[in-house]
């Protein structure tokens, strides 16, 4: 298996460029089952996780093609409603599968989803949405089997406003009979994109970015083209790379907006910040000081986030604290962290970072998606070299980081 050589970095410098977002592309893709026709989305980026999902597709009948960062996905047919066990098992977003499905085909048989082990995310609400809008729900061995006749449209309250379930409930009671509403529905910017991508078919969605969204369904929908908004995530990720050299620059094909919470997290600390129509500038060549920290569903900080700063958190003055309210097994990172000489304690949901410590470079594990970024983050200000194993986590989620890195001044490279 592949793994990644950092070795201590000078402050990183210079501009550097966001791909597409993967959590707006997956559930977007799996979208266009319920389009007979050809879609062609902009803005894609190439990862495990969207290989996996075109892999599923093209199982299902969508024909992709791939041009660069472009995808063309055409629907004509949809030959089959059975996502099968074994790319259905390596990434989270496959369960986004079965709202289309169920719409397009009046059944969906889908293998139990895998992904990163940060935490419970049962599908449970998917399945109590599913149920409202009409469908028969049977539980197999490690698959979900739904049915129906036709969904129609009802009034859904989720018990926690869970990204997946509000993107599933939404592909499916699109062409449901009535309208549906979502009520305390998640409000990321990745359900406006595919929503705005809806609509642009002909979908009649709104209440987008709020808790409550309205869903007239329609008899059916328009191929069309579409761009994916770039990854906050990510951005976030290069702005902390940024601060914890000690580093100045840019980094574009951001949207300010979605990235609020960090960039506010940042300008606490002592970072200096300027936002753009569609570029960030940080500069952290002053001292930064510590922070507490939250994770909260959008608009708070993202749990995606919080590994990064953990690691970002052990290069200021003082001490710390990180409470994570979204995953209660998001904390993977820390022992590979104080291998690498942090002092983190965890106490249940929350851990203590003692900061101003030198960390040392060291062999260490990614066992998560983010929790494998934070060890990269760790590494561009570690003495020594440090190597990271478990690559696999951190492709699913970040196009080329090694090569963008190194573009700014980072010694890094992929082995």
């Amino acid at each position: 298996m592949s793994k990644i050589i950092i070795k201590k970095s000078d402050p990183l410098t210079g501009r550097i460029c966001c791909s597409g977002s993967k959590n707006a592309a997956l559930p977007i893709l799996a979208a266009t089952i319920l389009t007979k026709g050809r879609s062609r989305l902009y803005n894609i980026p190439r990862l495990s996780d969207i290989e996996n999902m075109l892999e599923l597709l093209s199982g299902l009948g969508g024909k992709c093609v791939r041009e660069g960062n472009i995808l063309t996905v055409d629907f004509s047919e949809c030959r089959g409603y059975t996502a099968p066990y074994e790319p259905v098992s390596k990434f989270r977003g496959s369960f986004l599968l079965a709202g289309p499905l169920l719409s397009r085909m009046g059944r969906a048989r889908i293998s139990m989803p895998g992904g990163c082990p940060i935490g419970n995310r049962p599908i449970d609400l998917h399945l109590k949405g599913f149920s409202a809008l009409g469908a028969e729900i049977e539980n197999g061995h490690g698959y979900v089997d739904l049915s129906c006749k036709r969904l129609k449209g009802a009034k859904i309250y989720l018990d926690f406003p869970s990204v997946g379930a509000t993107e599933n409930l939404i592909m499916a009671a699109v062409l449901a009979d009535g309208e549906t509403v979502i009520e305390n529905a998640a409000a990321e910017p990745e359900i406006t994109d595919l929503a705005d991508f809806l609509n642009q078919q002909g979908a009649l969605i709104s209440g987008m970015g709020s808790d409550t969204v309205n869903i007239i369904g329609v008899k059916d929908l328009i191929p069309c083209s579409h761009s994916v908004i770039s990854d906050r995530i990510e951005a976030g990720t290069f702005m902390s790379a940024f601060a914890i050299t000690g580093g100045c620059g840019e980094i574009t094909n951001v949207n300010p907006l979605h990235v609020k919470p960090v960039t506010a997290k940042l300008s606490e600390m002592g970072a200096k910040i300027q936002e753009h129509e569609n570029s960030i500038n940080v500069d952290a060549r002053a001292h930064l000081s510590s922070a507490n920290i939250k994770t909260l569903p959008f608009p708070g900080f993202p749990t995606d986030m919080q590994a990064q700063f953990s690691a970002l958190l052990c290069e200021t003055e003082g001490t710390s604290i990180i409470v994570e309210t979204v995953f209660e097994n998001r904390f993977l990172h820390v022992g590979e962290l104080n291998r690498m000489g942090a002092n983190i304690r965890i106490d249940g949901r929350s851990s203590v970072i003692e900061g101003n410590k030198k960390l040392s470079g060291s062999k260490v594990t990614a066992f998560d998606l983010r929790g494998g970024a934070s060890l990269v983050l760790a590494g561009l200000c570690a003495c020594g070299e440090t190597e990271i194993s478990g690559v696999e986590h951190i492709n699913r989620g970040y196009e080329n980081l090694c090569g963008k890195l190194s573009s700014i001044g980072a010694n890094i490279f992929l082995e």
